[in-house]
């Protein structure tokens, strides 16, 4: 498991983009914005920049997928299905997410508090923030779960830390046919009963597949304006 030893080479293999002014939040791919979307989603999160925010895009490591007759590729966690029965990697994905609190820890450590952190991603990055968000003892400014599920779902709420004013914000296509919008709208309903309910929004868009829209990037814009306004 990656404890917060790790938080060096993870930092050497993120794309960060900076803000304009003196930067007093972090949002992270899937941090002030930890953004655990990865390096592809670099250009797309400078399209929606704020000044203040800067956004750390964390590339996650070549794995063999078992959902991809274990070939190599990108992932934070091993993948045995995307039915919300199949079997998990329990480990793989509490090893995610301890590296992903190292780069928290690195961020607090040099100046920006959790507090002012947002967590999100894209597909697994997405439930890789949903579960390090929900897991951790620090209370972060929100989570960005884009076309995801909730890890470990089986674990919750008993897994929780415990913080139920934490903002999310789930985002999902309407005609995704890799993690059907059934199942986001089944996740958003579970995370109501790990934090507060009117904390969690849901939204879906019409004629998206397991992509982002213009749309959903205004709603992301908006999600972080709101929790990680300029000091």
């Amino acid at each position: 498991m990656c404890g917060n030893n790790m938080s060096v080479p993870l930092l050497a293999e993120a794309v960060t983009v900076s803000g304009t002014e003196k930067e007093t939040a972090a949002v992270s791919r899937n941090q002030t914005l930890l953004n655990i979307w990865g390096h592809g989603w670099a250009e797309t999160l400078t399209g929606i920049r704020l000044p203040h925010v800067k956004f750390i895009c964390p590339h996650a490591p070549r794995i063999p997928v078992t959902l991809n007759m274990k070939s190599m590729m990108p992932a934070w966690f091993d993948l045995m299905g995307l039915s919300p029965d199949a079997p998990e990697d329990e480990s793989g994905i509490k090893r995610a997410a301890e590296s992903i609190r190292a780069i928290i820890d690195h961020e607090a450590r040099n100046g920006i508090p959790p507090h002012r952190i947002i967590i999100g991603g894209f597909s697994q990055g997405g439930a890789l923030s949903l579960y390090t968000a929900l897991t951790s003892h620090y209370q972060l400014a929100g989570v960005l779960a884009l076309s995801c599920w909730l890890p470990l779902h089986r674990s919750f709420p008993s897994a929780s830390s415990g913080h139920k004013n934490l903002p999310i914000l789930q985002c999902h296509g309407e005609m995704d046919m890799m993690i059907p919008v059934q199942f986001g709208a089944m996740t958003a309903e579970k995370l109501k009963y790990i934090v507060d309910p009117q904390m969690v929004t849901f939204k879906s868009y019409p004629g998206v597949n397991h992509s982002s829209c213009p749309q959903e990037m205004a709603d992301v814009k908006e999600f972080i304006e709101k929790y990680l306004p300029r000091i």
